[in-house]
C-alpha cells in the first residue's frame, strides 16, 4: 500500500503521539463495526481523517509544512483502507464448499 505524503505524515505523527494513535485505533474498530456496504467504512473514515488533519495541521509542524500557505483537499482514502486492514476486525472466513 502506497500512502501519499499527507497520509504518511499523519501516520508518522501518530507514532509520536500514542494517545492519538489509541483514539484512532478505537475509531477504526467502531467505524468498521457499524458500517454497512463494503467501502462505506473507508469513505466514512476518510472524511474523519481529513477533519482531523485540518484540525491538527496548525499545531503540528510536520502537518503544517504540508499545508503551506493554504490547505487544499487531498484524499486520505488509502490511509483509511490501510487502517481498516491494520486495526479493523479480521475479515470473515468463508465456509468451505461441501463437495458431494
Amino acid at each position: 500500500m502506497s500512502l501519499n505524503r499527507y497520509e504518511q505524515a499523519l501516520f508518522d505523527y501518530w507514532d509520536k503521539q500514542p494517545d492519538e494513535r489509541r483514539h484512532w485505533q478505537t475509531k477504526v474498530v467502531e467505524t468498521a463495526r457499524i458500517s454497512g456496504p463494503p467501502g462505506e467504512a473507508a469513505r466514512t473514515l476518510e472524511r474523519e481523517l481529513w477533519e482531523h488533519f485540518t484540525e491538527r495541521s496548525p499545531h503540528v509542524p510536520a502537518l503544517r509544512e504540508l499545508s503551506g500557505g493554504g490547505l487544499r483537499r487531498v484524499s486520505l482514502l488509502n490511509l483509511a483502507e490501510h487502517l481498516l486492514r491494520l486495526w479493523g476486525p479480521p475479515p470473515k472466513t468463508r465456509k468451505p464448499a461441501v463437495l458431494p
